[in-house]
């Protein structure tokens, strides 16, 4: 449906001379300039209350698409329009949100903009990679699955401190949990093979992901941690399960990958356990 909608659109607009001047400038120019555009309207948010989100969350969501897509602008085709969009939109939306829990002053919003910027420009760079097909024995893949799997571990982490900050019911921490995890991993399993249509393994195993997560969020509604506590944990298992799974479908689950995999899950889970103030 949103693939017709884009079409329709197409067809009513006279786009293509636009797109051809766009096309003009250098695809590094136009990413400088989304990063540009972008961290300055962040800057714009951080002035206002988080009453106000309810208004810049929507606007932060839209201008991300739309700049992303004038950055990638050529070969944007089926699952693509999610995932090489998804991971500009939700560091946007995850940086925007985390820092509210920071003091309102310039000596938290300029390094706070500055690591945005840095984000927003290396996922560029990565679902530039991704959108050009590049082989995946090539090390410049492997780079930006690299770059891609560390921004989702720090935007689940950003998203888990929020969401337990807040200490909402269980009920809510299961839904935002299981959707967020569900997203986060049915985008990297898509990087696998970077098909244009969704595949069902990965949505079978994007799913299991969530209900993982939405379980122990579950569980971990109940147990007295600090919110950090939370985040680490549930970022852990995250980390540990859908990097399992991704070396599992990309046929590349060796004994070493599965025993670094373990120490990670096992070193978070200690210290979670050690956290506990009954």
């Amino acid at each position: 449906m949103f693939r017709e909608f884009l079409l329709i659109l197409k067809s009513q607009m006279n786009i293509y001379p636009l797109k051809k001047k766009i096309a003009r400038i250098e695809k590094r120019n136009r990413f400088a300039i989304t990063t540009i555009i972008l961290s300055l309207l962040m800057v714009l948010a951080t002035f206002f209350l988080f009453d106000k989100a309810i208004i810049f969350i929507p606007l932060l969501i839209v201008i991300s698409f739309i700049l992303t897509y004038f950055s990638l602008l050529e070969g944007i085709e089926g699952f693509g329009w999610f995932g090489l969009f998804f991971m500009t939109m939700v560091v946007t939306v995850s940086s925007y949100l985390f820092y509210f829990l920071f003091p309102a002053r310039w000596l938290t919003r300029l390094p706070f903009i500055f690591f945005y910027g840095i984000s927003i420009y290396a996922t560029l760079l990565c679902a530039n990679i991704f959108n050009v097909g590049v082989e995946k024995n090539l090390a410049l893949y492997r780079a930006a699955f690299s770059v891609n799997f560390l921004f989702q571990a720090i935007v689940s982490f950003l998203f888990f401190n929020l969401l337990f900050s807040f200490q909402q019911d269980f009920i809510i921490n299961i839904i935002i949990v299981g959707a967020m995890s569900f997203l986060l991993s049915l985008h990297l399993f898509w990087t696998i093979r970077l098909k244009k249509s969704l595949e069902k393994e990965n949505l079978v195993y994007a799913i299991l992901v969530a209900v993982v997560l939405s379980e122990l969020a579950l569980v971990l509604s109940f147990i007295p941690l600090k919110t950090t506590i939370y985040a680490l944990f549930l970022t852990g298992v995250y980390y540990s399960l859908s990097g399992l799974i991704y070396n599992y479908l990309d046929q590349r689950l060796f004994k070493e990958t599965i025993r670094e995999y373990i120490i990670v899950l096992s070193f978070v889970f200690v210290i979670t356990l050690l956290s506990i103030s009954w």
